[in-house]
């Protein structure tokens, strides 16, 4: 057995930093130290600083413009109903003047393979723009940070409150903030549920206290998602659930428009007076960067942009806007920190000289398909018929014969009229000399629904020997025209 005094003399796991972009080795390297992690050591509440700035504004106006469509689309009408509306109880999805039937799974598989190769094709020219500016795990931790903000304060603020004893300030500052953050997720939820359900019903079904089970159920948990993921995981949803994070390397490579740091520029790094001229600190072995910390204060993931590319770097740029701050208080040019890609740092090329390295085979791949799904996509929408028609033999009456000695099979029609309002449709049958319709060859169809319409058809007894014959039904309206195969059994 091993003694206590030789188990406290078992070397600890030493586990040297390295990052990608060399920056962080290089001063490890010169230090000669090393960093003793431990493995089951839990990760710190990341406190993230407000920041002002260009980037910073674009943020808020894609929240604004995420959160008011997604708020607000369950709400708009249409031909007196809800314009966005996926009915999954009718089978009928409506997407304002498109209504949309389970056989049309085809369009929502184009727009996957679309969203998808917009998403590589983002990246591969300007890397996680997505995740930066428009994904709800960001856009949703963007708002409960604002609130957090109102509420507790900013970053120092936050930091003395959650080291403070507990008392009755600390605990109505609480209180208030995760009830404001419940609500956000509640109506979140609510929301995300209207897309299925009238939302309108929806309202009138939680003022009543009647909401269904499935309603219910889908209400809280959306909401405790929202709740949770943006108020207590935020970062490590970025960091270690999501796998965009995992494979965006695959679509990057050294011409990609990513978040970097000029280590040429600001290494050595080092505090100095603001009064001191270029050619003071310079002589002192030090650059640009008076090593503030502002960047890593300000990152939502809390990572250190100096130490060069890393996964966890979502390009919200936040750490751009606040070192363009210090920059001009210094009075030394922006863009020490700046969206550029690994070539144009090495190489030091121009913005026009990195633009132009845009069009490299990859981009140009990812842009031909992905033109080339979009138009199919558009031109099947733009030419599909107003109807569509599925025809199914009656499995209890194959062939039979019936007066006059006419060979008659029954089949069942079901008619789905995709439009707005009722129309009639013409059914005749092609295929066989002298086929024709012995039933009803005219029906009307009410407005986005479905009928099943029984069909007798009946041929001359000598039209064609014995065995399956193809013959095809053709459903005309006055605008489309849509054509069924199907077979027409002739008995022994």
């Amino acid at each position: 057995m091993t003694s206590p005094s030789s188990t406290s003399r078992l070397p600890k796991r030493v586990i040297p930093i390295v990052a990608v972009g060399g920056v962080a080795a290089g001063r490890a390297a010169e230090d000669d130290s090393s960093a003793v992690v431990s493995l089951y050591q839990s990760e710190q509440k990341i406190y993230a600083r407000s920041v002002s700035g260009w980037f910073n504004q674009w943020r808020w106006a894609m929240v604004w413009v995420t959160q008011l469509v997604f708020y607000g689309l369950p709400w708009l009408s249409m031909n007196e109903r809800q314009a966005m509306l996926f009915d999954l109880g009718a089978r009928r999805f409506y997407i304002f003047n498109l209504v949309l039937y389970p056989q049309d799974l085809i369009y929502l598989t184009g727009l996957l393979i679309i969203s998808a190769l917009s998403l590589f094709l983002f990246t591969a020219v300007a890397g996680r723009l997505w995740c930066g500016y428009a994904c709800p795990q960001t856009v949703y931790t963007e708002i409960f940070m604002w609130v957090e903000r109102k509420i507790e304060g900013d970053r120092v603020a936050r930091m003395r409150l959650d080291k403070s004893p507990w008392g009755a300030a600390k605990l109505a500052r609480k209180s208030a903030k995760h009830a404001a953050w419940i609500a956000i997720g509640l109506w979140t939820g609510f929301t995300f549920v209207g897309y299925f359900t009238p939302i309108k019903e929806l309202a009138a079904s939680v003022l009543s206290f009647s909401l269904g089970p499935w309603e219910l159920f889908w209400v809280l948990f959306y909401g405790f998602a929202t709740y949770g993921n943006a108020g207590w995981m935020r970062e490590q949803v970025c960091k270690y659930m999501c796998p965009y994070a995992r494979f965006q390397s695959a679509m990057f490579d050294r011409d990609t428009l990513i978040v970097t740091y000029d280590a040429a520029r600001g290494e050595g790094r080092g505090s100095r007076p603001r009064s001191d001229k270029p050619a003071d600190y310079q002589a002192k072995g030090l650059g640009d960067c008076i090593d503030c910390g502002l960047c890593v204060q300000v990152c939502p993931t809390g990572i250190d942009i100096r130490n060069g590319l890393q996964y966890e770097c979502i390009s919200c740029a936040a750490c751009i806007d606040v070192c363009d701050g210090v920059m001009d208080k210094m009075h030394y040019p922006r863009g020490l920190i700046r969206n550029s890609t690994q070539n144009g740092i090495s190489q030091k090329l121009s913005r026009a000289a990195m633009f132009r390295r845009v069009l490299r085979p990859r981009v140009l791949i990812y842009t031909a398909v992905l033109a080339a799904v979009s138009l199919g996509l558009l031109g099947s929408l733009l030419t599909r018929a107003s109807f569509k028609v599925d025809v199914v033999r009656d499995r209890g009456v194959m062939a039979r014969m019936v007066g006059q000695g006419q060979i008659e099979n029954v089949y069942r029609l079901q008619i789905m009229n995709a439009t707005e309002h009722s129309q009639q449709y013409a059914i005749r049958v092609n295929g066989i000399d002298g086929v024709r319709m012995a039933s009803d060859a005219a029906v009307v169809v009410d407005a986005a629904t479905s009928r099943w319409v029984p069909v007798r058809v009946q041929a001359p007894p000598n039209a064609a020997t014995a065995g399956s014959h193809p013959i095809e039904f053709v459903i005309t309206t006055s605008a489309d025209k849509v054509t069924e195969k199907s077979v027409f059994l002739v008995p022994r």
